[in-house]
């Protein structure tokens, strides 16, 4: 009923940017919080940067000063730019989104299908 559809991911040397974008569609109501989570080979998914309806932003330690997230509410998407990118930021990038389904009101919480971020030495 809600579909996350990612862009922007790709190979860039140390020290570049990217810009990932992440557009909900659906019978949506109401989105909560938005967020980048990633997941590297062989480790946990993580929480990169989360971001609520109202602008109050969260970061990894790890990426505090580089990455920067955004979204706009009116197209219901949500942005994370990539500053000074390091090797370990390499890993498959992965939207979420929680909020409020019409017309039942009901939660949702959905994930898009990831994005490769693969960042070179």
């Amino acid at each position: 009923q809600v579909q996350l559809v990612e862009s922007g991911g790709g190979l860039v040397q140390a020290g570049g940017s990217l810009r990932l974008s992440c557009a909900a569609s659906g019978t949506i109501f109401s989105i909560n919080a938005m967020g980048w989570y990633r997941q590297a080979p062989g480790k946990q998914r993580e929480l990169v940067a989360a971001i609520t309806s109202g602008g109050s932003t969260n970061y990894a330690d790890s990426v505090k000063g580089r990455f920067t997230i955004s979204r706009d509410n009116a197209k219901n998407t949500v942005y994370l730019q990539m500053n000074s990118l390091k090797p370990e930021d390499t890993a498959v990038y992965y939207c979420n989104a929680d909020g409020r389904l019409l017309p039942t009101l009901n939660a949702f919480g959905s994930w898009g299908q990831g994005t490769q971020v693969t960042v070179s030495s």
